[in-house]
Order: C-alpha cells, then sequence, then structure tokens
C-alpha cells in the first residue's frame, strides 16, 4: 500500500502580490516535497488556496474604491498566475470565499460550541458615529499611550515600536473618515484556549519539529489565554445563528479550516465528492504542512486545538517545517518601500529555474537567509553553467562528436570506475534523506557535489587522450556510459528543484517516459539503452552576464529614490474629455529598441480585435526581452503619429514620479478588456 501524503502550503492572503520571500520561506519548500514524494511513487495530494477574509482586506478594498470581493478576485487571479509561472505544483487552487467553505467553518464553530469551547463575552469597542460601525484595529488611528506620537495605529506605534489594543489609544479616529470614535458595547463569542493547555502540552512533546518551532511552541502554550474569535463585520463567514448578525469569524479561525475545505472542493471536482474523508479522517495520512514563522501559532497550537474540540476525528499535524524570513539585499522584502525585485520583469529576464535552485540554496530553514544579485550570479554561473551546465554539455557533445551520437556502451569497470558510481549513489541516498527532512539547501549542495564528482571523473579520465588509440575503444564507451549515468543521477536528484531543467535533460540522455512516471528508485536502476541514437543537446542553462546583474542592481536602488517634488495637477477638463479616451488593456507580442541611443522601443501589440504597432519611449526601464507577453494600457483611438519614420497607432500608458517609469498591473485582463 503507497504512503499517503497530504501537503498543504499556507494560504496566501488575497491583498497583494506574492514575491520572493513568501516562496523561499513557504511555496518553493513545498513544491519540493510535493514533486519528491511523487517520484518517490507516494499518494500525494497537495493543496492550498487563497485566505480571502479578514479586516486588512476591506481596508485595503476601501481605500483602492472596490468592493471586498472584486479586490480578492484580482489577488487570487494574479496570484494563480504567479505560482503557475513559479511551476508550483497544486493539485488543487481553491478560496475561501468559495461557497462550500462555509458550512465546514459553521460546523466547526457549533462542535467546539456544544462541547463547551466557546462562551459569549461584552466588550468594549471603538464605534464611529458617522460610519455607523465598530471599527477594527486596522481602521483605527489615534495617539499613542506610550510615547504620545500622533499617528500611531490601532495595534501598533511605528515611532516607538509599542504594542496595544485599540482601545488604549489617546483620542481614537477613524483611519477612513478622521472621525472621532467612542466605546460601545459589544457581543463577541471566545474560544477558551486555555482548556487545551494539558492536551497540546502531551500532544507536542512527541513532536520532533525543528529546535525553531518547538522552543516558540512550547513557550507559547504556557500562556494560552481565551480569544475573540468573531468580529463585527459583513465580510467573512456568519455565524451560523439568529442574534449574531453582523458578525463574521475572525480570519485567523477560518482561514486553516480552508485545507479541509479545499480537500473537500477538490473531491468534488474530481466526481468523488467523499475522496477527501481519505486524507483527513484517516489516521495513516501523513499531513506535512509547509508555513513561514509567523504562522507557526496558527498551525501548531490554534488549529490543533479546534481540531481537538470537534466531534469529528480530522487529522492532525504530524510535520510542520516552518521557515525562517527571506530578505532582499539585506532589508525586509516591502512593496510599499520599493523595496521588491518584480516578479513578471525576472522571469522575462532570466530563468524561473535559476530562480528556484537559487532559493533553494539559500533557503531560511533555521535562520534568516536573503536574496543578493551577486549570489544569484554566483550560483547561476558557478555552480549552475560551470559545474552542471559545463558537465551535462561536454559528455553529451563529446559523444555527439565522437560516439556516432548514441548511447556508448559499457564494459568492464575497473576500480575507479566502482568507486565513481558507489560514491554517486551515496550521494543520490544523502540527498534523499534530506528532502525526507526538508533539508533543501543541503540537497542543492548534494545537487552540486554530484556534478563536481562528474567533471573530475571525466578529466581524470581523459576520454580525448583515449580516441588517439584505437585498442582503448572499449575503456572510452565505459567512461562515456557511466558518465552519463552520472546525469541520470543528476537529472533525478535535481527533478524536485529545477523540473523543467531536469526533464530536458532526461530527454537529452534517451528517455522518452518522464522522470515523474518513472521514479526515484526505478530511475535509479534504470539502465541506459546503449547504441540509442541521442538527441543533439542544448547548454542547459545560459551564462549571465555582470552588466546585467549591475542593471538589476541599479534598477533596485533607482526604485528607491522617490522624487519628492511632485508635478502640480493640470487644468481641469469637462468629462467629455475622459469619456472620449479608448483606453484597452494589450499584450505585447514582438518588441524591438528603435536605434542604439535612443529610448525608444518598438512594440507590437495583441488589443483582442486586431493588431497594432505602438512606439513608446521606456527602453531605459525595460528590455525588448522583459515585455515579451506583458499586458500594458494603452489608448487605443489617438491618431496614428510618425516617430522616426515608424507610424504609432496608440501610445502607451505608465505611472512616473519624473525619475522611474512603472507600467500599471494588469495581467490577469485579456487583450482588448475597456478600462473605464
Amino acid at each position: 500500500m503507497k504512503e499517503k501524503l497530504l501537503i498543504t502550503a499556507a494560504l496566501p492572503y488575497a491583498n497583494g502580490p506574492l514575491h520572493f520571500g513568501h516562496m523561499a520561506g513557504c511555496y518553493l519548500p513545498a513544491d519540493c516535497y510535493a514533486r519528491f514524494n511523487r517520484l518517490c511513487q507516494k499518494e500525494v495530494l497537495f493543496i492550498c488556496g487563497s485566505d480571502e477574509y479578514g479586516i486588512a482586506i476591506t481596508l485595503s478594498a476601501e481605500l483602492a474604491h472596490r468592493s471586498p470581493k472584486e479586490h480578492v478576485d484580482y489577488y487570487h487571479a494574479l496570484n494563480i498566475n504567479l505560482f503557475a509561472r513559479l511551476g508550483i505544483s497544486f493539485d488543487h487552487y481553491s478560496r475561501t470565499s468559495w461557497e462550500g467553505h462555509i458550512p465546514v467553518v459553521q460546523q466547526f464553530f457549533l462542535d467546539l460550541y456544544q462541547n463547551g469551547y466557546i462562551e459569549e463575552r461584552d466588550s468594549e469597542q471603538l464605534y464611529s458615529s458617522k460610519e455607523k460601525r465598530f471599527l477594527a484595529d486596522r481602521y483605527v488611528v489615534g495617539t499613542c499611550p506610550k510615547c504620545f506620537y500622533e499617528e500611531a495605529r490601532g495595534d501598533e506605534c511605528p515611532n516607538c515600536g509599542g504594542n496595544f489594543e485599540a482601545t488604549d489609544l489617546i483620542h481614537p479616529r477613524s483611519k477612513l473618515t478622521n472621525s472621532p470614535l467612542t466605546l460601545r458595547s459589544s457581543r463577541h463569542w471566545y474560544l477558551l484556549f486555555d482548556r487545551f493547555q494539558e492536551r497540546l502540552q502531551e500532544w507536542i512533546k512527541k513532536k520532533r519539529w525543528k529546535a525553531n518551532v518547538m522552543h516558540f511552541v512550547e513557550n507559547y502554550i504556557q500562556d494560552l489565554k481565551p480569544r475573540a474569535i468573531t468580529r463585527d463585520s459583513d465580510w467573512g463567514v456568519p455565524l451560523p445563528f439568529a442574534g449574531a448578525e453582523k458578525k463574521v469569524f475572525y480570519v485567523w479561525f477560518d482561514a486553516p479550516i480552508g485545507y479541509i475545505s479545499a480537500t473537500k472542493e477538490w473531491a468534488e471536482k474530481i466526481g468523488k465528492p467523499d475522496e477527501w474523508k481519505k486524507y483527513w479522517l484517516d489516521s495513516t495520512t501523513n499531513l506535512v504542512q509547509f508555513i513561514g514563522k509567523d504562522n507557526i501559532p496558527f498551525h501548531a497550537i490554534f488549529f490543533p486545538a479546534m481540531i481537538m474540540g470537534q466531534n469529528v476525528s480530522y487529522k492532525l499535524v504530524d510535520e510542520l517545517p516552518a521557515n525562517e524570513f527571506y530578505n532582499l539585499e539585506g532589508k525586509q522584502f516591502s512593496k510599499s518601500s520599493n523595496w521588491f525585485i518584480d516578479v513578471d520583469d525576472f522571469l522575462h529576464t532570466f530563468h524561473l529555474d535559476q530562480l528556484r535552485y537559487t532559493l533553494a540554496a539559500n533557503a531560511p530553514e533555521n535562520q534568516d537567509s536573503e536574496f543578493t544579485w551577486q549570489d544569484f550570479f554566483m550560483r547561476c554561473n558557478v555552480e549552475l553553467v560551470g559545474k552542471f551546465g559545463n558537465f551535462a554539455h561536454r559528455v553529451l557533445t563529446f559523444i555527439q562528436q565522437n560516439a556516432a551520437g548514441k548511447t556508448p556502451h559499457c564494459f568492464a569497470l575497473e576500480e575507479e570506475d566502482k568507486v565513481f558510481l558507489e560514491t554517486t549513489s551515496h550521494l543520490m541516498q544523502e540527498a534523499k534523506q534530506n528532502f525526507e527532512k526538508f533539508q533543501l539547501r543541503k540537497v542543492a549542495q548534494i545537487f552540486i557535489e554530484i556534478a563536481s564528482l562528474g567533471n573530475q571523473y571525466f578529466d581524470q579520465q581523459k576520454p580525448w587522450k583515449l580516441l588517439k588509440n584505437g585498442d582503448m575503444r572499449s575503456r572510452l564507451q565505459t567512461i562515456l556510459y557511466l558518465c552519463m549515468e552520472s546525469l541520470k543521477s543528476l537529472a533525478i536528484v535535481s527533478y524536485p528543484l529545477i523540473p523543467t531543467t531536469a526533464e530536458k535533460l532526461w530527454y537529452f540522455l534517451g528517455f522518452s517516459t518522464p522522470i515523474i512516471k518513472t521514479g526515484w528508485e526505478e530511475g535509479k536502476k534504470k539502465r541506459l539503452q546503449e547504441g540509442t541514437l541521442l538527441p543533439y543537446p542544448e547548454r542547459l542553462f545560459p551564462k549571465i552576464e555582470p552588466n546585467q546583474i549591475e542593471k538589476e542592481k541599479k534598477k533596485l536602488l533607482d526604485m528607491t529614490k522617490q522624487d519628492l517634488s511632485l508635478e502640480p495637477f493640470k487644468e481641469e477638463v469637462d468629462f467629455s474629455a475622459i469619456e472620449a479616451l479608448d483606453l484597452r488593456i494589450a499584450e505585447v507580442i514582438k518588441a524591438e529598441k528603435i536605434e542604439e541611443k535612443t529610448k525608444l522601443l518598438k512594440l507590437e501589440i495583441d488589443l483582442g480585435i486586431e493588431k497594432r504597432t505602438i512606439v513608446s519611449g521606456i527602453a531605459k526601464f525595460y528590455s525588448p526581452e522583459a515585455l515579451i507577453g506583458k499586458k500594458v494600457v494603452v489608448i487605443a483611438n489617438l491618431k496614428p503619429k510618425k516617430i522616426r519614420g515608424i507610424e504609432s497607432q496608440g501610445m502607451l500608458l505608465v505611472a512616473t514620479n519624473g525619475k522611474l517609469i512603472k507600467l500599471p498591473e494588469c495581467e490577469s485582463m485579456p487583450a482588448g478588456s475597456v478600462i473605464s
């Protein structure tokens, strides 16, 4: 019977685009683990979805002048697209706003309520008479009770770093309307976590999680207190009984239940509505939940306690490989501070597997780590090109040029050959053990160690010299065969990390069945078919030039240099002037520079209805390659104008502060969509 794994990755909050930090901390490790276990022929279900409720979403939606549903729809689509482009292989990606999530959350609450783990309490909350509603902390500003800074937030002071309740603020007011707030009594429901303290402590004792996780959990459990699970709002999962109108569950309560509802949705979509039980109601399932360290209390304490209070025996988490934070050039990723890397731009310039490998090799497993452009340059050129790519290319091109392009024959092995094979096999086993222990950094090291070993063997055997001696033909064939065996090992070990490149190498070795269908153990044992005509190999990775890295560093620094002397507003125009503009989404299908020293690009765009040519002065900020496939906003009904002898049939719209230029984000919209 196959081992059964249910793998989850933390539900990303549908309130902004994901960045490298999210990928390195949670989603790439989860994906590599899922791919590895599929390769080991285990029964794997990899589940995730968008976390779509909560105060942060309603606040952001209001500030963006759209409804919460419009807001989450936008980011849900954006993140689905991003996960696909990053090769994250979810079996199902759900969302907590789907209708099937509500009854699951409500039943969780009812079981806890009926079993005596929830009680009602009246508490004083901040109320806005002007807005006629209670306001959560993110909607509140006021004077800090500790340092008297007048622009403190409802949960924290940015001046002194103090933490407090919104009700502790002096002169609290609404963040949206600036109107004063008063205290008013409101009824809420509290989950009595302190009643689970002993059960949680006994359960945690049996775990062998990472030291950073265990230390956090053991300390946190010591001071468990009742915690409010409801708030006043109309955006969220409603309470399931009369008298609780305008009350919804806090996002931290409903979000982890989303793993279960997402699995139910998956079961429905495959036409087997009860299939979810095979994972969540079976004690033999191995449940592995990948999270960042900021999610530890919710997955290691709150959600397990919620499950312990159920009438149904849901599966409790077995492994919780929480990672630390992943930074950018020494600082936290921050969209608001312009300290981030645009993933779209990155993937138009560099190979996806270059990113996946770099993030894995630097994964923040036991302490915070960071992405730096210099490290990326070294990983790509020294390791992926210089060691792995170089070994593959020199062996496979040598076979093409000197062995008729066919898989060589393997004759009698000498002692050094046996040592080479045994060492490679040992390293493969070590890589397997580290995959099982969630140690991606170590796996990446072993992968490069196997490549270095292969290069060393090739250099020591000097096959180019054996070509001159006809009596050594069988020896030459054996050496080349063993080098291909080493490349086969590299393809298997690297598949969870860099799947696209691993499959390409596998194909170059003459295999027609994909690695994932062959499997780790079978692939390891599978003999290369001697005499097979091999496809001509391509280089697995391009070399990155130093000027590319310098350009990226400059782009990052330039993004933080904000010009505060913004242009004044232009004169007022009639509304009819705006109505006359036909603003459309277009997809860039071709791009090229117009003369080397100009800032002009010639773009061929697809407007859905027709294709056009547009000339735009953005060459300083965007390379032609980075624009291919990108969605842009254009004025479609502008009269054509000749620029440098080229008829420009429209105008590209960009955002600028005088120094920087940025294309608006509209990747989730189809070409031809109207902007109104």
